[in-house]
């Protein structure tokens, strides 16, 4: 099947439904469906809301509908966030287009079951677990009746193919992690600090999620993986990005960077998009919306157990020529909570196509 296909096979799918979802992977072309579903439905009197995470995600339902000569059918469309949703009256639009629509959470309930109208969910990612608060409103308000998925995409040579190599490092012993404190602080290593949580989270101290939270943050601090990704970027002879934690994570790590407190973003991404350059380093800014021409190898610093963020992530890398493929690496802390984080973020990807491998380089 080609991508026109696809569209075509997922807009059939909504025919007579007046609240439905589409699981759509990256690159298929989702925004181009939601266009043909309000061109089905058009006519002048149509008042639209599309709803998405990020005002940035508006520009590509203008940029779709201006480069497929569609402009036409956004006129009387509506833009908003989900977190602008329930100021909107519900009795004033015909369709609801719920872009990302994962982002459901029930604070949205109130607007979308006041609203009488046609319901169009799209999503690369639909929610993994049809209990959680996501997956419940998915299931409520957009349930999915059409799927394509990224592996089926690389099949049908929508896709490039890709190679998944997760880097196994071992916590460092050394005491040289600073751990702030209230008065001041104190050097400890990743080792003890990672036992300090750990013992925290197992014996239940203050808010178990809480708790759970700190420790994660505290690990995406580390410096062993700042150092590790450092050796490993400046290995890379073709073009890459990393995806660091912090904005100051992501100046150690390259000399172009990409985040908010960085005034030479945009150029450096235009930059990066013309070839100008090879390498850049991000943070969680890139994650939708961006599309990188000829990108080859990226490096992710953290899993965070999500599989939608590795899928945005991953997702970058994977407009190649489908007879190309690209090497996504993910760095983890083995014998850590880490593994758990970056299996449960890869298991929608095929497994054939990741390899697990242990380092135990010298960073210092």
């Amino acid at each position: 099947m080609n991508r026109e296909e696809i569209q075509q096979e997922a807009l059939n799918a909504t025919l007579g439904l007046t609240k439905c979802g589409l699981g759509l992977a990256t690159g298929v072309g989702k925004t181009l469906v939601g266009l043909l579903h309000i061109e089905r439905n058009y006519s002048p009197l149509l008042n639209i809301l599309v709803v998405a995470p990020k005002v940035s995600i508006f520009a590509s339902w203008r940029h779709d509908a201006h480069k497929f000569d569609k402009e036409k059918l956004l006129e009387n469309a509506t833009f908003t966030t989900y977190l602008s949703l329930n100021k909107h009256d519900p009795r004033e639009y015909d369709i609801v287009y719920l872009d990302e629509c994962h982002s459901l959470l029930d604070s949205h309930r109130d607007f979308l079951e006041n609203f009488n109208g046609k319901i169009v969910g799209l999503t690369g990612t639909p929610p993994k677990y049809e209990q959680s608060e996501k997956g419940r409103m998915v299931r409520d308000f957009c349930p999915i009746v059409y799927k394509f998925i990224t592996d089926e995409a690389v099949e049908n040579k929508i896709l490039n193919d890709y190679q998944i190599i997760v880097h196994l490092l071992p916590l460092d012993a050394k005491k040289n992690f600073f751990v702030k404190t209230k008065a001041n602080g104190f050097m400890s290593s990743e080792a003890l600090n990672y036992q300090y949580w750990s013992k925290r989270v197992s014996n239940g101290g203050g808010s178990a999620h809480i708790t759970r939270v700190m420790r994660m943050k505290a690990m995406m601090e580390y410096p062993s993986k700042v150092k590790y990704a450092k050796i490993l970027f400046d290995s890379v002879k073709t073009k890459c990005i990393v995806f660091a934690n912090t904005q100051e994570q992501s100046e150690l790590l390259c000399q172009h960077s990409y985040h908010s407190k960085n005034s030479q973003s945009e150029s450096n991404l235009t930059a990066f998009r013309d070839g100008k350059i090879q390498k850049l380093s991000c943070v969680m800014q890139l994650n939708e919306g961006v599309n990188i021409p000829d990108l080859k190898q990226g490096i992710i610093l953290h899993a965070y157990g999500n599989e939608r963020k590795a899928a945005q992530r991953i997702g970058r890398l994977l407009r190649l020529n489908p007879d190309e493929k690209a090497i996504v690496h993910v760095l983890c802390y083995k014998e850590t909570i880490d593994e758990k984080w970056v299996t449960d973020a890869l298991e929608g990807f095929d497994q054939s196509k990741v390899e697990w491998k242990n380092y135990n380089i010298k960073l210092d």
